[in-house]
């Protein structure tokens, strides 16, 4: 168990670090594109790196998922999702510490690629829509992990297919959200910068929840297993 915990906390870390770390550092100088990519080349290199340890969730609602189809006990969800919290939360902090070192940085203006919606975010989305985007993409995330995982999947390409996924997401909903569709990566980023990231951060964890729950039960009922 200590393994997959530690394995569950590099990997998290690994996805803040190249996924925040893109917005925050590079953000202007590789575009939205770019920030997608690196969050899908992020879940590549933690699941061939770690996948064999734990799995390389990553992600409470990909957790909750696999809970709901029994390929989990309930004391691994919770060590998991702790340490996917601490994971994030301590790529955020780094991250954080590097971008510091721009004289002209300033947390409060350029924000450590916390989620949100409404006035003054991404393209002023409200609330119903970013809702919906977060259920919804959550859902179809857990529900190509579920697939891709499966003993009846090709063998080896699930890292691949997972990556690819997450970088389609972010293309469809950065401008909405800034795409969480994980409680995890929402919390770390949310937790430095306070204020309205954190007070809007119950969706980040309620949205990609629900969408995770919802995968995995469809899983369960056979509606999208491999037979």
């Amino acid at each position: 168990m200590v393994k997959k915990s530690v394995a569950e906390i590099l990997g998290t870390f690994i996805l803040v670090f190249f996924g925040v770390g893109s917005a925050v550092l590079m953000g202007a100088h590789i575009g939205l594109l770019g920030i997608a990519i690196a969050f899908g080349l992020s879940i590549v290199a933690a699941a061939y790196g770690l996948g064999a340890i734990s799995g390389a969730h990553l992600n409470p609602a990909v957790s909750l998922g696999v809970l709901i189809a029994g390929r989990m006990s309930a004391a691994e969800f919770i060590l998991y999702v702790i340490s996917q919290i601490v994971g994030a939360t301590l790529a955020a902090a780094v991250v954080y510490l590097i971008a510091t070192g721009r004289p002209e940085f300033d947390i409060a203006v350029n924000g450590l690629g916390q989620n949100g919606w409404g006035a003054g975010y991404g393209d002023g989305y409200g609330l119903t829509a970013a809702f919906v985007f977060e259920l919804v993409a959550t859902f179809l995330f857990v529900t190509v992990i579920l697939g891709a995982t499966h003993g009846a999947a090709p063998v080896g390409f699930a890292g691949l297919a997972i990556g690819l996924t997450l970088a389609g997401i972010h293309l469809v909903g950065i401008a909405v959200t800034g795409v969480s569709v994980n409680p995890a990566r929402s919390f770390g980023p949310a937790l430095l910068v306070g204020g309205q990231a954190m007070s809007q951060l119950w969706l980040f964890f309620v949205a990609p929840l629900l969408g995770g729950a919802l995968a995995g039960v469809l899983h369960v009922a056979g509606v999208t297993r491999p037979e």
